[in-house]
């Protein structure tokens, strides 16, 4: 069964960071269009709001990848003064912790996004509408969630020598 879930949630962290790449990719020709345009003096109108709305997806589309591969900072000043075996819980801990801060964050901008569908608010040049990025943050928010949760199980299943630890060693 936990092989199952890891594949559903390495399918959603892989869908999560295509929408990254779609947004770097966006963003990136947005910044040319605007770069070009102005040389000839005709900015890109509106090129602000695309930038501030691209990098919400930029940013959050990576996240959830970011934790898969171990890619969030780590400051390891006092493991080499831990048993393994506490180090092993600081680690279920931290994948726990940072789970229940991204379903709080998914949460929060959720209940935001509903003031800023009913309060119509958007952008400030292009009038693109807030609640769509929102609701995108939440998705992702909550995939990272997902991610660091499955990684929390894993760790508990594997033993102080677990998945953690190999990763390192490889």
């Amino acid at each position: 069964m936990l092989s199952t879930l890891r594949r559903l949630a390495d399918g959603l962290i892989s869908l999560s960071a295509f929408a990254g790449t779609l947004g770097l990719i966006f963003v990136t020709l947005v910044v040319l269009a605007d770069v070009i345009g102005r040389a000839f003096g005709a900015p890109l109108r509106g090129a602000q709001d695309f930038y501030q709305m691209g990098m919400v997806i930029i940013v959050f589309g990576g996240m959830a990848l970011c934790d898969k591969l171990g890619g969030h900072v780590a400051v390891d000043v006092f493991e080499d003064h831990f048993p393994d075996a506490f180090n092993h819980w600081l680690n279920i801990f931290a994948a726990l912790l940072g789970a229940v801060i991204f379903v709080g964050i998914a949460y929060t901008v959720y209940d935001s996004s509903k003031l800023s569908q009913m309060l119509k608010l958007a952008t400030n040049i292009v009038r693109m509408p807030k609640w769509y990025f929102q609701w995108a943050l939440s998705i992702m928010a909550l995939i990272t969630a997902i991610g660091m949760a499955l990684r929390a199980v894993e760790l508990a299943l594997s033993g102080p020598y677990g998945r953690a630890r190999r990763e390192f060693e490889e």
